[in-house]
């Protein structure tokens, strides 16, 4: 069995996490109109090289979110994926993530733990801040440290807040770079993100013969690309993405017909059911 692939999944995998729940929240800049939903997504193996070790993938993902511009913006992901390898062998990898973000994009806490046919191998946590624009990190966990990053660098909402803002402009590239606490919580990704044409439609679900059995008003959508780069690998010549994450991004925040790319293997996921909560609204 080749572990290398499963953590290849999973440490992307918060990332991709992290980017599609960060789009919720972007949601709630004005004008956009909040969704607060459950989400459940199938996963399946899109196409794999042989040197990715991978003969087989399935698994189901899920994102719930909740909260309000006042309260700030809670989320609980759980990626559960069983893979078989060329060789024969298979293993089960638990993906469990919760974080939460102020409504002003100040603060961005997360917890992460990563289980191996159900033994902990990892877990993350921490709390990241911006301080009169000096961004500070507090780390937990795997160990207790506190360190600085480039004010410049952008928490999830506030990414996605700028891909909404750019798709709504008619603008199609922009690169920024991002911190989600992902991996052992100090990695910086660069990021470039092309986003297409803009789209009208309801939200299909897989399976569903009638794409309005969904409750949700025909809303603009854009399909949205975001390669991810790790500027401390360099072999000197042309960089390439640690992997690409392709979704449909909806004004309202919701995500579809996703995509990862980790090069030698692709993942896909279809959103299966979709469940919309009452919307919270802010009071004095």
């Amino acid at each position: 069995m080749q572990l290398r692939a499963g953590n290849m999944i999973y440490a992307a995998s918060l990332q991709a996490a992290l980017v599609l729940t960060g789009s919720f929240a972007a949601a709630a800049a004005p004008g956009l109109g909040l969704a607060p939903h459950r989400a459940i997504y199938d996963m399946e193996l899109g196409e794999a090289e042989d040197r990715s070790g991978i003969a087989s993938l399935s698994g189901l993902m899920v994102y719930d979110f909740s909260g309000s511009a006042c309260e700030g913006y809670s989320i609980s992901f759980r990626f559960v994926t069983r893979f078989q390898s060329v060789e024969g062998g298979s293993q089960v990898t638990d993906l469990r993530t919760s974080s939460h973000e102020s409504g002003d994009g100040d603060s961005y806490q997360f917890l992460s733990k990563t289980y191996v046919d159900q033994k902990l191998v990892e877990a993350t946590r921490g709390t990241a801040r911006d301080l009169d624009g000096a961004k500070s990190v507090d780390l937990k966990e795997p160990e207790e440290r506190a360190f600085e990053i480039d004010k410049s660098t952008l928490f999830p909402t506030v990414h996605l807040r700028k891909i909404i803002e750019a798709a709504k402009d008619g603008e199609s590239f922009l690169v920024s770079e991002v911190y989600d606490g992902s991996e052992t919580g100090d990695k910086i990704y660069e990021t470039t993100t092309v986003i297409g044409e803009p789209r009208l439609e309801r939200i299909p679900v897989k399976g569903s013969a009638d794409a309005s059995a969904v409750n949700v008003p025909q809303v603009t959508h854009w399909p949205v690309t975001i390669a991810y780069f790790d500027s401390s690998v360099t072999d000197g010549g042309e960089q390439l993405p640690v992997y690409q994450l392709s979704f449909l991004l909806y004004e309202n925040g919701i995500s579809r017909r996703m995509s990862l790319d980790y090069g030698d293997f692709v993942i896909k996921g279809s959103l299966r059911d979709l469940e919309l909560y009452e919307e919270a609204s802010c009071t004095n």
